[in-house]
C-alpha cells in the first residue's frame, strides 16, 4: 500500500529539498564530514588524472564517494541514538561503534583501491 502524500514531480521536489537540508545539517554539525568532503574534493581531480581509463577513474571516485555516504549514514544513526536518550546504554554505544566501524571500513576500502591503482 502506498503512503499518502505527494506524488510525481511534487514528491521529487520535496525529496530533493529534504536531501539538501540533510546535507546542510551534516556539513554544519559533523566535522568528520567536512574533513572527508575536503578530502573528496582533492581526490576527485586526482582520480581523473591518475585513473587509466574510465573504469579506474570510476573506482577511485566511487571509493572516495562511498566514505561520504557511509559517514552520512553513521551520522544519522548517531542522531537517532542521541535523540532517544542521553544516558549510557550498551546498545546505544554498540550502534555508534558499529557506525564508526563502517566509516573506518569505507576509508580502508578507499585506501586499498587508491593504493592498487597508484602502485600497479
Amino acid at each position: 500500500m502506498a503512503k499518502p502524500g505527494q506524488s510525481g514531480l511534487a514528491r521529487v521536489i520535496s525529496a530533493t529539498r529534504y536531501s539538501y537540508q540533510g546535507l546542510r545539517a551534516q556539513w554544519k554539525h559533523e566535522a568528520a564530514f567536512r574533513q572527508e568532503t575536503c578530502l573528496f574534493l582533492v581526490a576527485l581531480p586526482l582520480a581523473l588524472w591518475l585513473g587509466d581509463g574510465g573504469m579506474e577513474k570510476a573506482l577511485l571516485i566511487f571509493s572516495a564517494g562511498m566514505v561520504l555516504i557511509v559517514e552520512t549514514i553513521n551520522s544519522s544513526v548517531e542522531a537517532v541514538v542521541d535523540r532517544i536518550s542521553n544516558e549510557q546504554h550498551e546498545l546505544s554505544g554498540r550502534a555508534k561503534d558499529l557506525g564508526s566501524a563502517a566509516v573506518m571500513l569505507s576509508l580502508v576500502l578507499a585506501a586499498v583501491v587508491w593504493g592498487l591503482v597508484i602502485f600497479s
